[in-house]
């Protein structure tokens, strides 16, 4: 990434959009100079890309995907998924210096909502089942997932290994439904995108990256997999169905 970003210094390109954290941290570390617009799914003060998400003066800004009350959102669709469920799991990729932050942001959330959760770290593939079994062996559990790169980028083996589990779980993509997962709360990547590429527009009009404060989500999405829920034996509420912005049949 170090090198993608350096190639694109010495083109003297008049934009850099960088589409995820480790592109967008290569090319602060590549030019004090040139605009960057960047796209990150986690803290991008946190991560120390931004001062302040409103002031994050420099050369750079960019929009944020993630939002802390997520996770209180995505606890109230799991409960009104699975209300049987005694306990809630929280899978984790502990490699992540980023994920203490989530954790205590789930754990607050749990806590405002009386909900007991359990924190499982997963930090190699062949982990999957092992972290996810002590949670499917309560046969009363449910699942969501830390915001990660981790889990980004295989959402067909993350939900293959749920599936054997057999636990109902909410992901914060719909991509991990169209894999066969149950459902997804999160924000709209399409829309984010979009932002980010008016950003870049802003800056090619003449903008500078200090005076445009760092976006967070506005729109967020529901999708539902009806045909994993029948898997699961669980009757989807029509609460959910008509909020839907997606249902996989």
């Amino acid at each position: 990434m170090p090198a993608l970003a350096a190639d694109l210094v010495a083109r003297r390109v008049d934009v850099i959009l960088a589409g995820a954290t480790a592109s967008a941290r290569a090319a602060k570390a590549a030019s004090k100079e040139i605009p960057i617009v960047f796209t990150t799914a986690l803290d991008p003060v946190a991560l120390g890309v931004v001062p302040s998400l409103a002031r994050p003066g420099g050369n750079i800004t960019g929009v944020s995907f993630y939002s802390g009350q997520l996770f209180g959102k995505q606890l109230e669709l799991l409960r009104e998924m699975v209300p049987n469920a005694s306990e809630i799991g929280l899978l984790t990729y502990p490699n992540n210096p980023m994920v203490e932050g989530q954790i205590k942001d789930a754990e607050a959330a749990a806590a405002r909502m009386g909900v007991r959760l359990r924190i499982l770290r997963v930090g190699a593939e062949p982990e999957f089942d092992g972290a996810i079994a002590p949670l499917a062996a309560t046969r009363r559990g449910a699942l969501f997932l830390a915001i990660d790169p981790f889990f980004d980028s295989r959402p067909d083996r993350v939900v293959a290994a749920v599936t054997r589990q057999r636990v109902p779980a909410l992901y914060y993509l719909r991509e991990f439904v169209a894999a066969g997962g149950l459902m997804s709360y999160g924000a709209s990547l399409a829309d984010a995108y979009r932002q980010a590429g008016l950003y870049a527009g802003k800056i090619l009009g003449g903008a500078k990256p200090a005076d445009l404060p760092v976006l967070q989500p506005t729109k967020f999405e529901l999708a539902i997999n009806r045909k994993t829920a029948k898997a699961l034996d669980l009757a989807v509420p029509s609460t959910l169905l008509v909020r839907a912005d997606e249902v996989i049949e």
